[in-house]
């Protein structure tokens, strides 16, 4: 965008949104808007008050991994030779895309890699096996974090967060919303089992021998780089890709790869960069808690430094967002003839009586805003449209 594109006026900004601000199906909303380039704000609305947030916690959470990790990071899962003859021991680094479709083709995660791989490499050791375990001690502690429904399980927005799965514990592979397995560890190692003849009932947890010459690496395979994985927890809205990201995060700093460790990690690399964290209440990396609470401010902070001339290591964060009537969770939103179609791309957040919305846009005259919306207390789908009504009025605005 050119450098001089003039910026909106607070006064003539916040009389263009006044009309779509009245509507009163945005319940209880908090809200941010910044010029990006200066920083300076725009329009506020108890800006600094925690509310529910829902999925643009992802916002923090992809911005920490940026900040933490390189942009070529994989995970790795292995097989290696357990402690008797014949034993072979899966153990989980943390990476849940691991696909159970054929090499050759996708599965629900761009470039993930394949079970079949690991089988290959299994037969060509030339091992005759006859048990296996499965090594899930990368990740301690619970499973489920605080203020996560386990309906949603069946429901199919989370799994169990384990350190190997297959599709993030879905059952079936390439759905957005399939059901997920209540045991995606086990599942994964059962599978593994029965395409090497074993019994998958046999397959027990267990813990792999320390990597020494008595236990080789019989296979391995690394999931995408980060910044891959990124955008697919991003423009989908992945919990469970959002929750190991988190945990490797904390890897990364030292501390214990649970909810508690990658919520303390992902905080505490924000506030290293000069973000105020001080009202965040977080529980999870992905936003499926009902116990989050953060304010608009701090999202809109993270996202101008992203869109704003001081902080590269961020701009990569904008690709992640969703494109408003083209992607992700924003494909079916802002439809023509919105003028805004194209030209916001946005994170969404949704939970029972919360919607929120969080990105840039593009506004008339080529400014760049930044925009954090937080609605509370109204159904999701009468909140949507009334936040993207005042995301809208941002792209329609000259308000010099």
């Amino acid at each position: 965008m050119p450098a001089d594109a003039p910026s909106p006026s607070p006064e003539m900004l916040a009389a263009v949104l006044q009309p779509a601000l009245d509507n009163p199906d945005l319940g209880s909303l908090t809200g941010h808007v910044t010029d990006a380039q200066t920083g300076a704000t725009l329009w506020q609305q108890q800006t600094d008050t925690p509310q529910v947030p829902g999925s643009i916690v992802k916002v923090l959470t992809t911005a920490a991994a940026l900040l933490t990790l390189p942009a070529d990071h994989r995970t790795t899962t292995t097989v290696v030779q357990g402690a008797t003859p014949g034993q072979l021991v899966l153990v989980g680094g943390g990476d849940p895309t691991l696909t159970a479709k054929p090499t050759g083709t996708q599965g629900y995660y761009t470039d993930a890699p394949h079970l079949d791989d690991l089988i290959s490499q299994i037969h060509r050791s030339g091992i005759h096996v006859s048990s296996l375990i499965v090594d899930n001690t990368i990740f301690a502690g619970p499973t489920i974090a605080p203020g996560w429904d386990t309906a949603d399980i069946a429901g199919g927005s989370i799994a169990p967060i384990e350190s190997v799965m297959l599709d993030g514990g879905r059952t079936d592979p390439l759905a957005d919303y399939s059901p997920r397995t209540h045991t995606p560890a086990l599942d994964t190692g059962r599978a593994l089992a029965e395409q090497l003849g074993l019994d998958p009932a046999s397959v027990s947890e267990g813990t792999a021998p320390s990597a020494t010459p008595a236990a080789p690496v019989v296979a391995s395979v690394q999931s995408a780089p980060l910044s891959t994985r990124l955008r697919d927890l991003m423009v989908h809205s992945d919990d469970v890709l959002a929750e190991t990201v988190g945990f490797e995060i904390a890897l990364a700093r030292g501390l214990p790869a649970t909810f508690d460790g990658a919520v303390n990690a992902i905080t505490h690399t924000l506030q290293e960069s000069g973000f105020d964290t001080t009202r965040a209440q977080l529980r999870d990396a992905s936003g499926l808690s009902t116990d989050d609470r953060i304010s608009a401010h701090l999202i809109d902070q993270v996202l101008t430094a992203a869109a704003g001339p001081d902080t590269p290591e961020l701009r990569p964060l904008l690709d992640t967002l969703p494109v408003a009537a083209a992607t992700g969770t924003l494909a079916d939103r802002f439809n023509p003839p919105s003028p805004a179609a194209g030209w916001v791309r946005a994170k969404t957040g949704s939970l029972s009586g919360v919607s929120s919305l969080a990105g840039i846009v593009v506004d008339n005259d080529q400014r760049v805003l930044t925009f954090t919306l937080m609605s509370n207390g109204t159904a999701p789908e009468a909140a949507r449209p009334a936040l993207d009504a005042v995301a809208t009025a941002l792209r329609g605005c000259g308000c010099r």
